[in-house]
């Protein structure tokens, strides 16, 4: 801990406010309190413990979001935590990342993100509805064993995410094993966890490997059309002409990245709320469409994503701060959910809120691409599980 103290970029308010490091064990497991607070404090902080500014107002984080001076490339500060000695690895592996949608800024943000717009659109990924709704009764019945005590996140919520994101990028059953294990380490590169040299060589390693099998499949694709997204992508003829082919496979590497780890917790948080909840539970059972509103309330209450950093490309002025160009910037987007300013009793669990929209996918240029598809399979697993399986 620390309190926060002023320096050249910020003019901090009178008060002092005590900080947590947000990435430590105790702020992963509950963060809110802290965040809470901190919002309260000030919604936007500088913090000298993070080097950055916390930005935890509702507001704040939308004008950050909507501001052209507020960069998303961020691949040189992920190269810069890699440790000396794994450099030589790198090179290729931050290439990849350099050409993911999330890491880019408009215009080349747009023309990479319109190549999947049609594949991503609600009515595209409407077709996996039925798909989707088998693979959860499927799941489901594997883990009804007599005697046996079920486990969320091993029998449901990790393997459902991962049946309907192999079939949607059409992922042989053969290569699901190698395929999952790049993705988590590729996780552990971007989101941070990987600490050790070892680590980062892994994860690295994990993500030229990635690249390589889906550049492999995108020419088996070419060659032999399925119905799946590499297939309907390359069927448009945008790969080649809006966009290169290198281009294409290294945001399909995101695709992978994203698609099975955020929809697995969103489908933990959403049970565990419910079920915590008696009333919302019972509400949910009694009228099954109810699932949506408790998927889009655990975005907004608990969401997988708490975070997102940028930093400013120029100085701007926010809330009374001037941010200085070079500035980093973490959009806490887990306290901007909860900002009692814009959600009323904003602690509430309510399958039934309306109101302002949430962050849990982001917004604006950056809005999840996927977010149709992660709720899709989050909304069949919780109609499912609270319905079929009251246990």
């Amino acid at each position: 801990m620390t309190t926060a103290t002023p320096t050249s970029t910020a003019t901090v308010p009178a008060t002092t406010f005590t900080e947590c490091y947000l990435l430590s064990p105790d702020m992963i497991a509950d963060p809110y309190g802290h965040l809470d607070a901190l919002r309260a404090h000030a919604p936007v902080h500088w913090s000298p413990m993070h080097h950055a500014w916390l930005v935890t107002g509702y507001d704040q984080v939308m004008r950050c979001l909507r501001d052209p001076g507020v960069t998303a490339d961020r691949v040189r500060p992920l190269m810069d935590a890699v440790p000396q000695g794994a450099r030589e690895d790198a090179e290729r592996a931050f290439g990849i990342l350099s050409r993911w949608m999330v890491f880019n800024d408009p215009p080349q943000h747009r023309r990479l993100r319109q190549v999947f717009q049609e594949a991503f659109a609600a009515r595209a990924v409407a077709r996996y509805r039925t798909f989707t709704e088998k693979a959860t009764r499927a799941v489901l019945a594997r883990k009804a064993v007599p005697g046996r005590t079920g486990d969320l996140m091993a029998d449901v919520a990790k393997p459902l995410p991962a049946l309907v994101f192999a079939r949607w990028l059409g992922i042989p059953r053969t290569d699901a094993a190698a395929f999952w294990y790049w993705n988590a380490r590729v996780a552990d590169l971007v989101l941070g966890t990987a600490q050790e040299e070892s680590e980062y060589r892994a994860s690295l390693q994990a993500l030229v490997s990635l690249e390589d099998y889906l550049a492999g499949l995108v020419a088996r694709r070419r060659a032999e059309p399925a119905d799946d997204l590499i297939s309907q992508v390359l069927k448009e003829g945008r790969v080649g002409e809006s966009v290169t082919e290198e281009e294409f496979v290294g945001m399909l590497t995101q695709m992978a990245f994203a698609g099975g780890e955020t929809t697995s917790n969103l489908i933990a948080n959403t049970v565990l709320a419910l079920h915590t909840r008696p009333g919302q539970l019972a509400a949910v059972r009694e009228n099954p469409e109810l699932a949506q509103g408790a998927v889009e309330e655990a975005l907004r209450l608990d969401g997988p994503s708490k975070m997102s950093i940028r930093a400013a490309v120029s100085d701007l002025e926010l809330d009374g701060h001037t941010l200085r160009a070079g500035d980093r910037i973490f959009l806490v987007t887990a306290a901007a959910n909860r900002d009692p300013a814009r959600f009323p009793d904003p602690g509430r669990f309510d399958v039934r809120r309306t109101g302002a929209t949430h962050l849990g996918f982001g917004f604006g240029a950056h809005f999840c691409i996927g977010a149709a598809l992660a709720r899709l399979v989050a909304v069949a697993a919780v109609r499912t599980l609270v319905s079929d399986h009251p246990g």
